[in-house]
């Protein structure tokens, strides 16, 4: 495996200019010649198809939803990033960019974020010209608010609804393309595998998750844009469906997998209830602007909110971090609520919460500006905890969120699988070890419109990949593989449900790959992770057949897959022995608790190759340079 990273040469401020200057194009004439599969249909895949479809590619477009539009891309609720400095507070392109690099804990790629904060505001042009009801100052003017990890406020947002709206807009385009027929989309398909003819990615096999049939795809390039892994800890804040079966079996055909230790832990989230539930509820880290978060300074303190005073509060992110209060980013904040509650501080059933109050607020600006602001999801919560946080504060409590690691690609969004392309939440590149709020929205619609619609025409235009279609051997050969693996689950006849492996399988890894990891806890996940799979290969019972519609059958996929990456990725948090933004090893923090990272042994991106069932992984490593924004210390003090 080779890693080339493709970075242009030159100062970081011009190098997208540059690059785009002199990489190779195809003409209008030649764009319809060639066929990309875009598997997705979020912010990422939804934009990436309709763009290339706009230019005259032939797009086949491929979501495991009914619709498009119900992609968890439609799930984002706080904002987008842009760097428009309306507020006139000192934001700047240069500054979006220090904040990402420095919120990343140094390991991210300084030219990949510095184009992702270069291109973030044409994002918003683009997004207000398709409609999108962005929240507005009283003059008109696009309103801001600012999100965890900055000081300026640069987020663009529509209540707590932005996703939502980003998706609808970017469904528009996708629509219009649809119904041009540029665009063929394959709803409720889900992607089983890819196939690599002569190293060249060339298609997918697919099976249809409503009549089960199980078909190929050819094209001239493919492209995953398919999301995190988040739910490898089964609760999670992502949907049900969000799995890592895309990346994971792009992986065993070469797709080299970086940094899958790097997961983010979300502050802000509704407390489990109980052993019942299957998915966690994000409430916006957008709530950290005008909420206060707080425990009760004394252990068991079993008082109602209101009648604690003032002095027996501590709002510890205010005292720990001055500088940026409850804004502090999101590993920051994740942690010091796990020390609170660890320290038995915690707040509701079984001590697992923190308070986030809003009552100097709704005092100071009013209950009409804060429902302006956030009443949605005031409304959201108040149905799910039965609580009024208009009138008590919310309880939160850290969930996982947000994958930053995934599969490896270079400056032009390639895997190292030519003609394997991979964008947004998919790939690794922009996020470092954390990633600050209201950037993956940014990121996905910023690789979508306005980086691989310039990267792929370079792919085609230097590789010319020749005519293939689906009775090519290779694609018979994975067809084969896939039926025969669909076979095996059915024919397993054990005792025990997909889910029920799931389940273990996430319980393992919150308490030993989670929010803080020790040598200890990662060697006994190596140890029971092989022991789970073992027995889910002899005991899982999926019922019904493979050649229908059979729900049990997709989530016994996903399970396995999941089941084989939570190996690699509990070896990578163990390889890396530092800590470092999301990823937290407890025997590298300071006396304040901080993480301490080793830029010395571990300044790099590690990326995995995948060597054959049964074989270790190999362990790959592209060296990450700052020259912009020179290592130091990570402080919000």
């Amino acid at each position: 495996m080779k890693l080339e990273s493709a970075i242009p040469e030159g100062p970081v401020e011009g190098k997208w200019d540059k690059h785009r200057f002199e990489m190779k194009l195809v003409n209008p004439a030649n764009k319809r010649k060639f066929r990309v599969l875009v598997v997705g249909s979020g912010l990422a895949g939804g934009s990436a198809a309709a763009t290339l479809a706009e230019l005259g590619y032939e797009v086949l477009c491929f979501c495991f939803q009914d619709s498009a539009r119900r992609a968890h891309s439609i799930a984002a609720q706080g904002g987008i990033n842009a760097a428009k400095n309306y507020q006139n507070d000192g934001d700047s392109v240069y500054r979006l960019f220090y904040d990402t690099v420095k919120g990343g804990d140094f390991r991210s790629r300084e030219a990949n974020v510095y184009r992702l904060a270069q291109v973030s505001a044409n994002i918003i042009d683009q997004c207000v010209a398709q409609g999108v009801p962005f929240a507005r100052e009283y003059g008109g003017q696009l309103a801001n608010r600012s999100f965890g990890g900055a000081q300026v406020s640069r987020t663009f947002y529509a209540r707590g609804q932005t996703g939502q709206q980003l998706l609808l807009g970017c469904y528009a385009g996708l629509s219009r393309q649809v119904g041009l027929g540029n665009v063929k989309m394959f709803p409720r398909t889900e992607l089983l595998d890819v196939v690599v003819v002569d190293g060249l990615a060339r298609g997918i096999v697919t099976r249809d998750l409503v009549s089960g049939k199980v078909e190929s795809f050819a094209g001239d390039a493919v492209v995953l844009a398919t999301g995190g892994y988040s739910n490898v800890f089964y609760l999670s804040t992502n949907a049900k469906g969000c799995n890592v079966t895309a990346a994971w079996r792009a992986h065993k055909r070469g797709a080299g997998f970086a940094n899958p230790c790097y997961t983010q832990i979300h502050p802000t989230c509704i407390p489990q209830s109980g052993d019942h539930q299957s998915k966690l509820t994000l409430m916006s880290e957008s709530l950290r602007n005008d909420g206060r978060v707080w425990v009760p300074k004394e252990p068991g303190d079993t008082r109602k909110p209101r009648d604690i005073p003032e002095d027996q509060r501590d709002y510890y992110l205010e005292r720990k971090y001055p500088s940026f209060g409850n804004l502090a980013p999101r590993d920051i904040a994740s942690r010091s609520a796990k020390e609170a509650c660890d320290a038995g501080l915690g707040v509701g059933p079984g001590g697992r919460g923190v308070f986030l109050d809003f009552r100097d607020a709704i005092q100071r600006l009013g209950k009409n500006a804060i429902e302006q602001r956030y009443g949605n999801l005031f409304e959201m919560y108040q149905r799910i905890t039965d609580d009024d946080p208009y009138e008590v504060p919310m309880r939160i409590y850290p969930a996982p969120h947000y994958s930053m690691g995934g599969l490896w690609v270079d400056y032009n969004l390639m895997s190292t699988v030519p003609g394997l392309h991979v964008i947004g939440e998919a790939n690794f590149s922009d996020h470092g070890a954390n990633r600050l709020g209201a950037s993956a929205l940014m990121q996905g619609l910023a690789d979508g419109y306005f980086i691989l619609p310039y990267t792929i025409g370079h792919y085609f235009a230097t590789h010319k990949p020749g005519p293939v279609d689906t009775d090519h051997a290779e694609f018979k050969r994975v067809e084969k593989e896939v039926e025969e693996r669909m076979q095996r689950f059915v024919s397993i006849g054990g005792k025990r449900t997909p889910d029920s492996f799931h389940r273990e399988l996430g319980r393992l890894m919150w308490n030993n790959v989670g929010m803080a990891r020790t040598k200890e806890s990662l060697e006994e996940a190596l140890r029971e992770i092989p022991r789970i799979r073992d027995e889910f290969w002899s005991d899982v019972r999926v019922v019904g057949g493979r050649s229908e519609m059979n729900n049990a059958l997709e989530q016994a996929g996903r399970v396995a897959d999941f089941l084989e990456f939570a190996e690699t990725m509990a070896l990578d948090a163990l390889t890396r022995d530092e800590s470092c933004g999301g990823h937290f090893r407890e025997e590298h923090q300071s006396e304040e608790g901080e993480a301490v990272r080793n830029d010395a042994d571990f300044c790099h991106a590690a990326v995995w190759e995948y060597t054959g069932e049964g074989n270790a992984p190999m362990e790959h490593r592209e060296p990450l340079d700052f020259p912009n924004v020179p290592l130091a210390t990570r402080s919000y003090k």
